[in-house]
This record gives C-alpha cells, structure tokens and sequence, in this order.
C-alpha cells in the first residue's frame, strides 16, 4: 500500500502531513482512552507487539508492485482484535516508519500519506467493530462472517485511500492502474478473516492471557 515516489510531488505532500496529524490526534485519543482502562504498562508492550508484527508485515511477509502501490499482507484486523486499536495504530504507525528508516528511505518522504492510508482504515473497523459485534460477545467468539466485514472495512480502506493519493497525484492518467492495484489487493480479503479466525481460535486456549495485560480486554471479556 507504500505510494510510490512521484506519484504525489511538491506542494502536494503538504496534504499527507495534515491528514498524518488528523489521523495522529484521533490515535492520541485512542491511547490515552486505553490508558486509563488499561494502564501504561498493558498499552505500550501491546504497542510494541504491534510495532514488530507490523515491522515484520512489511519486510518479512510477500509483498508485490501491483499498478501505483505494492500490495502487502498487513492484517491490520487482526492487530485490532488482538492488540486493541490504540496499540494497534501506534505499532502501524511506527512500524512503517521504521521500515522507512531502515529498509526504505526514498518512501519517508511520502510517510504522511502512507500512515495515513493505514490509520483512518483502522479506525473505520473499531467504528465498525461497535456496529456488527454485540456488547456481550467477547472477540475470540467472533464469527467469519464478522470478522470478514472488519477485514473487507480495512482493506477496502486501504484500496480507497490509495486511490485517492494517485488521483490526486495524477489526475485520472492512473485510474487503471488504481483499478489494477485494487483487484489485487482485495484478494488479502479472502484471506485476512481466515488469520483473523486462525489467531482467535488460538487466542481460546489461552485464556491465562487475560490478566497479563498482552491483549486487548476485550479479547476475552465482553463489553
């Protein structure tokens, strides 16, 4: 999902910083929300948990160009059920940049698009996650069905914003190639509320994990 250098130049870039800091504010929010159910301790190991996972989504797991952008396995559902969504927007958000720092410098300068591609998705499935799962249903209980809306609310996120960034870096001279990339990416889809399911299904065997403070209370726990 990286936007390609070039696609968005010169006073253009502006707009991925402001939209970076909208998207930073509303994770501040998230965090300190977390903070105060969870304490300091709970959120910033899950905040590191989801910095490595993210870290390692982005180097370690296949990822492909495909038209504007590259299509990667980020599970960003998966990190939210586990982890929560403030953890869960800190790890993607530092992972990327570490991934930037480390592995691929030429895509700093695109770095506010970039997290915010993946941010506001995130926050559209813990908006959609108070939608289509019930008060009492803790998250291992989850069904495909539900956990396939929240994976098809990042990803489809994922695929609009990056739509959005070429379009508006190229004007409509990149639209098939945007349409390329989001043939593609929806694939993840099919496979996303598959990981989803295969890691709550685990996560029910180990029950000890609740009170360690390694994953969202939600988890286990109804709201």
């Amino acid at each position: 999902m990286h936007i390609e250098h070039g696609i968005v130049t010169g006073a253009k870039l502006v707009l991925g910083t402001v939209t970076a800091v909208g998207s930073a504010a509303v994770a501040g929010k998230l965090a300190w929300d977390a903070l105060r159910e969870s304490g300091v301790a709970s959120v910033a190991a899950r905040a590191a948990m989801a910095t490595a996972a993210t870290f390692t989504f982005f180097q370690l797991l296949p990822h492909y160009p495909v038209g504007v952008s590259e299509v990667h396995f980020i599970l960003g559902s998966t990190l939210f059920l586990i982890l929560g969504a403030a953890p869960a927007a800190i790890g993607l958000a530092m992972g990327l940049l570490l991934q930037g720092l480390f592995f691929a410098p030429f895509d700093l300068p695109q770095y506010g698009m970039n997290v915010t591609t993946l941010l506001v998705p995130l926050f559209a499935v813990a908006a959609l996650a108070r939608r289509v799962i019930a008060p009492g249903t803790a998250y291992v209980d989850l069904t495909y069905a539900q956990a396939l809306k929240l994976s098809t609310a990042f990803q489809g996120g994922v695929v609009a914003w990056v739509a959005f960034w070429a379009i508006y870096g190229q004007g409509v001279a990149g639209l098939s190639s945007v349409v390329t990339f989001g043939a593609a990416y929806m694939l993840v889809v099919l496979i996303e509320p598959l990981v989803d399911l295969a890691v709550l299904g685990a996560a029910k065997g180990a029950r000890g994990l609740a009170r360690s403070g390694l994953v969202t209370p939600r988890l286990f726990a109804a709201a």
